[in-house]
């Protein structure tokens, strides 16, 4: 039986207030779209257009409401690995690193081989069931061609579902045909959720214009769209936190117009990646008990309100070591983030240094704080002839038995949960081996697991196709 609560941080009678809150300001102060092809749908819809700046109404942010699905499926090449999103919680790969890290090499700027790699350890990871998107920026290759080169190692390194990227409109154009290569041609596109794309408004309210251009391409080809205000409370956002859950509600709802108008009935993925800024540096703050604070009540308005499938930023550390830090801030941030009730967690799997840097170490390591929270969000059994069964085991042991040979111990023993990585073996034994930390036992399992990575989840004609298309345009 699943818990039984999640981390509710505002009283569900305040929803509808916070929903005309977030109406008033996009129809009195507008929204900036810096696209003209966004800007004459918005005046084909009969939105007021000043310049670059579109005043929504209540009618329009309804109409879209109502053709957003509450639930989708994410197709997968392998269909073992296809998805429900709005059901439970899924993991994402981060977004963002610059920099790779691991014990032989250190901190260093991430190329293209390394990000093939972190794709497949995701591949590889039980606890990531979305693969794809920015886990870290490669620098060895042309910005305006790092694209085609990131999207051909997803293609070649996964067969889960994918994320792609947000660039200008030719860029990622030439992703979605990528990506109708390998699954089957702009038929099966058509008729399947097969890639998603993670967009952030240019907060405070507006939009740029590679994030609308690759919206519309997204909708047009009836693709994911996953819309995430990335909000610094007290530099880009109100110091107040509901201020800044407020103006991330404000710009989602502008967003999932711009989706729906696009294409009725696209997916959509109300998105929370918010924060504070460090009021020392005005630097993002990672870590910090108040980022879920200021994402929970949007969950919440997401999840009971709108009916819509939702994802959030936890897992996040500033500390940049795996060091106690990095645990515990770790943990606290993705435990509040299952909890709020999120269906997809990004920045979890690997992260150090605010988002900065990828460990290769932390990624395993982070594979068993998802699992002990996956454990713990799964909570306790209780069938209806479990009680009494419980008590005819305990009647049978009485005052002075043993409960370690009983048939029921035998039975339930496997169903507990055990780590992954972590040590714990005796003092004694532990002293007696090799001591070896837990960094240590996660390089040697990243390494066995790149090792042992198969060559190419494609055909080779395929592959051989996509290779030709990645060449001649760079």
């Amino acid at each position: 039986m699943p818990l039984m609560n999640s981390l509710e941080v505002i009283s569900s009678d305040r929803f509808e207030e916070i929903h005309q809150a977030s109406l008033k300001v996009l129809s009195e102060t507008g929204i900036e779209f810096h696209c003209e092809e966004a800007l004459d749908m918005f005046r084909q819809n009969g939105a007021q257009v000043e310049g670059k700046k579109v005043f929504i109404t209540e009618k329009m942010v309804s109409d879209a409401l109502a053709t957003c699905p509450e639930t989708f499926t994410w197709t997968a090449r392998n269909p073992a690995h296809t998805v429900t999103v709005g059901e439970g919680f899924l993991v994402q790969p981060n977004v963002g690193p610059v920099f790779i890290q691991d014990m032989e090499n250190g901190r260093r700027k991430a190329t293209v081989d390394d990000y093939a790699n972190v794709i497949r350890v995701c591949q590889a990871a039980e606890h990531v069931h979305i693969n794809g998107s920015i886990p870290v920026d490669p620098s060895d290759v042309d910005q305006d061609k790092k694209h085609l080169h990131m999207m051909r190692a997803i293609l070649k390194n996964t067969d889960k579902p994918i994320i792609g990227f947000c660039f200008d409109k030719k860029a990622v154009e030439e992703d979605l045909t990528m990506v109708e290569m390998a699954f089957g041609g702009a038929d099966f596109l058509e008729q399947h959720h097969c890639i998603g794309v993670l967009v952030n408004p240019l907060t405070p309210l507006g939009f740029a214009t590679e994030t609308v251009e690759t919206i519309m391409a997204y909708a047009k080809r009836n693709q994911i769209t996953l819309l995430a205000p990335c909000i610094m409370a007290g530099i880009s956002g109100p110091i107040n936190l509901f201020g800044t859950s407020l103006l991330q509600n404000i710009e989602l709802l502008a967003g999932i117009v711009l989706v729906q108008m696009t294409r009725p009935g696209a997916p959509v993925v109300y998105a929370t990646a918010s924060t504070t800024g460090d009021m020392q540096s005005g630097a993002f703050s990672a870590g910090t008990p108040e980022a879920m604070l200021i994402n929970a009540p949007d969950i919440q308005l997401a999840n009971q309100y709108y009916k819509l499938p939702t994802r959030t930023m936890c897992g996040i550390t500033h500390s940049k070591e795996i060091d106690c830090q990095a645990g515990y801030e770790t943990m606290m941030s993705l435990m509040m983030g299952v909890l709020s009730g999120a269906n997809i967690g990004v920045q979890c799997v690997g992260t150090l240094d605010a988002l900065m840097t990828l460990s290769f170490e932390k990624m395993i390591i982070d594979q068993e704080i998802l699992s002990r929270v996956f454990r713990i969000q799964k909570g306790v059994e209780l069938e209806s002839d479990d009680i009494d069964a419980q008590v005819a085991v305990i009647q049978e042991i009485g005052s002075r038995g043993t409960y370690l040979s009983h048939p029921s111990t035998f039975k339930g023993c496997r169903d507990l949960w055990s780590p992954s990585i972590s040590d714990w073996q005796s003092y004694e034994t532990w002293a007696a081996g090799d001591q070896e930390s837990i960094v240590v036992r996660a390089n040697k399992k990243f390494k066995a697991i790149l090792e042992n990575a198969p060559a190419s989840f494609l055909d080779a004609e395929v592959e051989a196709a996509l290779d030709t298309f990645v060449e001649e345009r760079c």
